[in-house]
């Protein structure tokens, strides 16, 4: 896998995760806290393999 396509899918998978926050946030906010702490590294990790 090339190493952009990393980071795309990476940055995707922030975005889907963002979305779960989003939808989670007014039934269940523990999950929603859990979702958005994964967002995070996820958005994290693309930003070292591609500034690395």
């Amino acid at each position: 896998m090339s190493s952009d396509v990393t980071v795309i899918v990476l940055f995707a998978l922030a975005g889907f995760l963002l979305g779960g926050v989003y939808t989670t946030w007014r039934t269940a906010r523990p999950v929603s806290i859990a979702l958005a702490v994964c967002a995070a590294l996820a958005a994290g990790g693309a930003l070292a393999w591609w500034l690395g």
